[in-house]
């Protein structure tokens, strides 16, 4: 059966339909209220050479549909296979950045971590939180409040004794036998779940009822941990009503279009303030969502904001788990009535006053809405031409970049990078250089020489250099940096975790970056590579900064090694040690010069029995090199 004729036998109801080509591919997809009038529409369009549909007809050549009880159910559908299928002719969302959750893992005890993705691992997510380090302030409260960690250390065995976050009381210590019990990490667990669920009044009921029974039985230093809690959990109960009454939850969305390419901004308003922006760019849209309303053959397509923002939207916020109050729009479109009602009933499962789940999405035409949408499309055309027109980020910008693309707690200040360099296992060398508040600081940089290690062993000389650097900031109770960066892929990362986990340093952030690949690892997240474009200013950061700490290996191994080699015959005379081979060699500059000396220079250096002996040594070398060349001179 043709193209044409499928077409003819497809249902008049409501559904999705999925374009493929002749690999069996899934090109385009769409929703319809009535599936055979809306597809039929293709042929017609193709037949009169609306640039529309012209180039997915061309490739399309057979139809696939799914039907469904009502549109918004076809909505729902449609964008879940547009994920699924990534099909090339239809809008796909490209985000600059991704928002973090919070994570409560699901494990015999339970951890919490910032993360940036989603996994079907059996652990809760909460999120996305923006700004990006609202999710670490609520991991730190939920640290100093309910000593729930963040740590990654084994938890299905006992260890010896706990970690400083332990002592600091921000944990619970599960790692270590009879610390704490099954039961009352639970508790802490089912706590930390309902302020992560928003159900603050439910948490303060259940801590008071708990003080009242702790008071009860006179077990007051309990009553007055519960005291606490309960008062932690009513000031971001405060917190969240001032909020609300200044104002409600809304995104604003603007766009910047030119020369085929597209800059959109979102703006994050909360409690009445932006709070953050969001990014995306593409540069060539697929030209099934592009449009002329006059089309002739041979003509170019014009961008159809339209239909563009019905894709954007179905995409950002139907799989997003929270939904503002009001989303502001530049233009309207097709199927807004029906988004409304989707994210209307999404939020209603979420919000304790049904009444405040209405999602609408307002196009504004004047007043301070207007106003507000003009600024978004401003930065919007800001965001083109830092993007398409190669101007040069600024630093906080890419610092800003940094933090959210490896999850850092704060924003990057100070990083500290670490190389391994040595010709099979000889003369093996370390370097540490440094990049602080955007630039290289040499004078922070520091060698060393792997002390504990022999033959070829990486991992081991990484443990050593990063436990002998950090041992030495800890004692000396100095700041650690922002991020400890080591050249290399999973093995590097994982010993100089290991390093930081001996020292009981649990919470310092660690990265790696592997040479071929380019792929960062973010210890805790190893499952999760971080791939970034090769023109990110980001990878180019990460790029520079293990370049560096290459370059500083090698030479100082280079040097080691050049120093090795020209110590080595000095040593071989009898009398001449290393202290005075060094000596010698700071003196004159070289062995050849040592070798060259008269007795007259080599005195003023050493005693008259080492100067003898040395002298007599490169005699002895001469005659022999003579005898092996058959009486030549060897210069």
């Amino acid at each position: 059966m043709d193209l044409a004729a499928k077409i003819r036998t497809l249902p008049l109801g409501p559904g999705v339909y999925l374009y493929k080509n002749a690999e069996g591919e899934v090109i385009y997809v769409g929703k319809a209220k009535s599936l055979r009038s809306r597809v039929r529409s293709y042929l017609l369009d193709a037949s009169i050479a609306d640039a529309k549909t012209g180039s997915l007809m061309r490739e399309a050549i057979d139809v696939d549909y799914i039907v469904v009880d009502n549109e918004a159910e076809a909505l729902a559908l449609e964008n879940n296979l547009i994920k699924q299928n990534k099909p090339r002719f239809n809008i796909l969302l490209r985000d600059d950045k991704t928002y973090p959750y919070v994570k409560l893992t699901n494990e015999r005890f339970p951890r919490v971590f910032v993360t940036r993705r989603l996994k079907k691992d059996g652990a809760k997510y909460f999120g996305p939180y923006f700004p990006g380090n609202l999710a670490h302030r609520i991991v730190d409260i939920i640290h100093r409040s309910f000593m729930i960690p963040s740590c990654s250390i084994d938890l299905t065995r006992f260890h010896a004794r706990p970690c400083l976050q332990y002592y600091i009381k921000r944990c619970l210590g599960p790692c270590v036998k009879d610390l704490t019990t099954p039961e009352l990490y639970a508790e802490a667990v089912k706590d930390v779940q309902l302020l992560l669920d928003g159900r603050q009044t439910d948490l303060s009921k259940s801590l008071r009822g708990r003080m009242e029974r702790a008071a009860s039985v006179q077990n007051f230093e309990l009553a007055a941990k519960y005291r606490d809690l309960v008062a932690t959990v009513e000031q971001i109960q405060e917190k969240q009503r001032i909020a609300a009454a200044e104002g409600d939850d809304t995104d604003v969305i603007g766009y910047h279009y030119e020369n085929d390419m597209l800059a959109v901004n979102l703006f994050h308003m909360r409690g009445g303030k932006i709070v953050d922006r969001r990014e995306f760019f593409w540069e060539e849209l697929p030209q099934s969502e592009q449009t002329s309303e006059n089309a002739v053959p041979g003509s170019h397509p014009e961008f159809n904001p339209g239909t563009f923002f019905s894709a954007l939207l179905k995409q950002i916020y139907i799989d997003q788990q929270y939904v503002p109050r009001q989303v502001f729009v530049p233009v309207d479109f097709e199927d807004r009535e029906v988004l409304e009602q989707v994210l209307t009933e999404k939020r209603r499962t979420r919000a304790e006053n049904p009444r405040a789940a209405q999602v609408e999405i307002i196009v504004p035409s004047r007043g301070e809405k207007r106003s507000l949408l003009d600024l978004v499309s401003k930065n919007a055309k800001q965001s083109y031409d830092q993007r398409f027109r190669v101007m040069k980020p600024a630093t906080d910008a890419i610092r800003e970049a940094l933090q959210d693309e490896l999850t850092l707690p704060e924003l990057p200040k100070r990083i500290e990078c670490f190389d391994i360099s040595h010709i099979q296992g000889a003369e093996t060398v370390a370097s540490m250089v440094v990049w602080e508040n955007g630039a290289i600081k040499k004078s922070d940089y520091r060698k060393f020489i792997i002390k504990t290690v022999e033959g070829v062993d990486d991992f081991a000389s990484m443990r050593e250099v990063i436990t002998r650097r950090y041992k030495r900031l800890r004692d000396e109770k100095k700041p650690f940096p922002s991020l400890v960066l080591v050249d290399g892929g999973i093995g590097q990362l994982h010993a100089a975790a290991e390093a930081l986990l001996s020292l009981q340093i649990t919470n310092q952030p660690l990265a790696s970056i592997a040479k071929k690949e380019e792929v960062i690892y973010v210890y805790g997240q190893e499952d999760e590579p971080i791939v970034l474009p090769r023109h990110s200013p980001v990878l180019h950061l990460v790029q520079l900064i293990r370049n560096e700490s290459h370059r500083f290996a090698v030479t100082f191994h280079r040097k080691r090694r050049q120093m090795r080699d020209r110590h080595s015959e000095l040593l071989d005379i009898p009398g001449i040690g290393k202290l005075t081979t060094r000596r010698l060699v700071e003196h004159f500059g070289s062995v050849r010069a040592v070798k060259q000396a008269d007795p007259a220079a080599l005195s003023a250096v050493l005693n008259k029995k080492q100067t003898e002996a040395i002298m007599c040594f490169f005699r002895e070398q001469d005659e022999h090199a003579r005898e092996e060349t058959g009486g030549e001179t060897i210069h």
